[in-house]
């Protein structure tokens, strides 16, 4: 295909954060946690592959999480997400007339997160999005394994921090980022500092190792 097709509009409010945060970082090495569709991506392959060389990767399992599922509140055909990741990256890529290394790792993001480490690419990222599973101790796992990735100075943003799934038995805590973001920022307090975002944003510096 020669254009992009994405089937929502969740981007949109990290876009409006993005459009002033990224081309005063300029990050260059960039990690993704949960790609889906891949907006993300592609926005930051258009705002920044004219400017600089861009290493980016994509770490989702492309299966989706418990609200993606039958019956879920987002339910999704995940094989037409992943085909739409697929061409819109490519389409975005094409766009860029710097070099874009973009690698692909599909799978649980615990898994390939450790891989990444034991490769040797502790503190080598500088800019981490974490969007990918909304329950609690995935988010948890993301943010510390991320953290480890991420260099001094780097960012980390998450997405959906006030996110609930709708149950019929109301909200559960445990199904729901924010109470492992905040445990991840309060247990890691002395080592990053906390940025402004707004909304379902979230952002933290890192300060220390």
């Amino acid at each position: 295909m020669t254009e992009k097709i994405f089937t929502t509009n969740w981007f949109t409010a990290t876009k409006n954060i993005w459009d002033n945060l990224l081309p005063k970082e300029k990050p260059k090495r960039i990690l993704e946690v949960g790609s889906y569709e891949g907006a993300s991506v592609c926005y930051i392959i258009e705002k920044l592959g004219n400017d600089i060389d861009l290493e980016i990767h994509c770490v989702d399992t492309w299966s989706g999480g418990i609200e993606h599922q039958p019956g879920g509140s987002a339910q999704s055909d995940m094989v037409s997400v992943e085909a739409r990741f697929q061409n819109n990256v490519e389409v975005s890529k094409k766009t860029a007339s710097r070099p874009v290394d973009l690698v692909i790792h599909k799978g649980y993001s615990d898994f390939h997160l450790a891989k990444l480490l034991a490769s040797g690419k502790a503190e080598y990222f500088d800019f981490i999005y974490i969007d990918g599973s909304h329950q609690a101790p995935d988010v948890l796992a993301d943010a510390i394994l991320g953290f480890k990735l991420l260099r001094v100075g780097g960012i980390m943003a998450f997405d959906d921090y006030l996110w609930f799934e709708p149950l019929p038995y109301g909200q559960d805590l445990v199904r729901s980022p924010k109470i492992a973001i905040d445990a991840f920022v309060n247990i890691f307090c002395r080592k990053l500092r906390v940025m402004p975002g707004g909304g379902q944003q979230f952002y933290i510096r890192k300060l220390a190792t």
